[in-house]
């Protein structure tokens, strides 16, 4: 084997120790903000880390299913102290095997956990057995517990439009860091960027909860209409037009529906769903637009730009740059 490939091989096991490490981590219930920003700063500096972690976590569901069939409560409970840094250090020379007896060791007795997410661009729906249906945005990650006694999602980013089927004895759940949105029978959507979490609601209401300066947390009952914009240590809410709604949920057809922006907000919103990146340029920022797109037709966007608002268009590399 040449120093090369060696050296390739031994970083992959290490990217596969790391991602056993964040499910430790993620799962042990002891996960706050600071947590979520740095899993995030992990995942986005290479692709490699996003297949990694969610590979450990597919390992970690299979294994769920299997391992109660081999080893009692008790004597997983009791072993679980030692067995995980064994594990990270047999992962370092059998990575595939080590993330399996990391995953069986440390969560047989845990309710199961499920991850979907969605590549740039992509949409997926997934549908739960009690009725509830979750739809995924471009570039979304989350996570599901759902049982006889538990219904929560984890949205770590991106954006989801949730119908849930309602009951009052087993509410459904969505935390987004530190900020917990409660169903009370309700048709809402979420979107997560960083430093920042926009939940609207479409039917029903919604329970509310983020965390505030001033006190221990904020909380807001929201009905049709209503959307929550909470940022650090910051919650508004305020009301638009059942248009304005639908308009947002555009991206379930494919579509970017766009009413009258600034080119900057325009610009912000394709590259949610595209590798080919616009660029606008400073003096042409606050200029408005408004049309409606896929959400794939960069070249549409840009001739529209040049036609309806008299800008220059070019291409700087696989990037387009709007300029005067």
């Amino acid at each position: 084997m040449s120093i090369a490939s060696e050296h390739s091989l031994m970083s992959a096991r290490d990217v596969r120790t790391r991602a056993a490490a964040w499910l430790e981590r993620r799962v042990s219930g002891d996960w706050g903000q600071d947590d979520q920003a740095e899993f995030d700063a992990w995942l986005a500096q290479s692709p490699s880390h996003m297949t990694a972690y969610l590979r450990v976590d597919a390992a970690w569901n299979r294994t769920q299913r299997l391992a109660v069939l081999h080893r009692p409560a008790s004597e997983a409970a009791g072993r679980s102290g030692w067995m995980f840094p064994l594990m990270l250090k047999v992962a370092a020379g059998f990575a595939a095997l080590a993330v399996l007896g990391f995953v069986a060791t440390n969560y047989l007795q845990r309710p199961q956990e499920r991850t979907y997410s969605t590549p740039l661009g992509g949409r997926e729906t997934v549908a739960f057995s009690d009725g509830t249906r979750i739809e995924l945005n471009t570039n979304t990650v989350l996570r599901t517990r759902m049982t006889a006694a538990e219904r929560t999602v984890w949205i770590d980013k991106g954006e989801a439009f949730f119908r849930v089927k309602h009951d009052a004895a087993h509410p459904f759940i969505v935390i987004a860091g530190n900020r917990r949105v409660t169903d009370l029978g309700t048709a809402f959507l979420v979107r997560r960027d960083t430093g920042r979490l926009e939940v609207a609601v479409m039917q029903g209401r919604v329970r509310f909860e983020a965390p505030s300066a001033q006190s221990a947390s904020v909380t807001a009952l929201l009905t049709p209409g209503d959307v929550a914009t909470a940022t650090a240590g910051t919650m508004l809410v305020t009301r638009k037009a059942d248009t304005a709604l639908a308009h947002e949920l555009g991206w379930r057809r494919g579509m970017l529906i766009l009413d009258d922006v600034t080119l900057a907000d325009a610009v912000e919103e394709f590259n949610r769903y595209n590798r080919e990146k616009l660029v606008v340029a400073d003096t042409t920022a606050d200029m408005r637009i408004g049309g409606t797109f896929r959400t794939n037709d960069v070249k549409l966007f840009a001739r529209v730009v040049q036609d309806v608002l008299g800008l220059h268009v070019s291409n700087r590399g696989i990037d387009t740059v709007i300029s005067r």
